[in-house]
């Protein structure tokens, strides 16, 4: 399985989800390669924001080597599924998705709620976000191991 986690900047929310559903898909045995990009092109090349690596890096999540870069045309192709942010983010992807594609394209948290941007905030917002994010990554977890037992 192949995941695309995105945000708008792709270096807040997006790697946070990367980091929180990379480590719950291998402890529940689940191969899968996950990766994030933003829609925009805000940040590219960048790191992650330190609030968020901070945030990150108290929960033990390392996503420092990581560098932002925006959804590319073949990630429609390449990735299985797309997990948006929020509703914006969602929208702007399926706007960009090729009519060829076959890869599923949602919102990141499975009751369909948005993970607040929390670029314009303190630690606070980016605690908030990855509590959040780590909640849904549970939720993920749970339903892609009943997928795989189940197929």
């Amino acid at each position: 399985m192949r995941i695309l986690c995105v945000c708008l900047g792709n270096i807040c929310r997006s790697p946070m989800a990367q980091g929180a559903l990379e480590r719950r898909l291998a402890q529940a045995g689940i191969d899968a390669h996950i990766d994030s990009a933003g829609t925009g092109a805000y940040h590219i090349g960048n790191p992650p924001d330190p609030r968020g690596l901070a945030a990150a890096a108290s929960r033990g999540y390392d996503n420092s080597a990581q560098r932002a870069r925006q959804v590319r045309t073949s990630d429609f192709a390449e990735f299985d599924l797309l997990l948006a942010m929020d509703a914006s983010n969602l929208l702007n992807l399926r706007r960009a998705c090729p009519a060829y594609a076959t890869c599923e394209i949602r919102i990141f948290d499975p009751q369909g709620r948005d993970i607040p941007d929390p670029y314009h905030g303190g630690p606070a917002d980016y605690e908030h976000a990855l509590d959040m994010i780590e909640r849904a990554a549970d939720a993920l977890t749970s339903e892609f191991s009943k997928k795989t037992l189940n197929p």
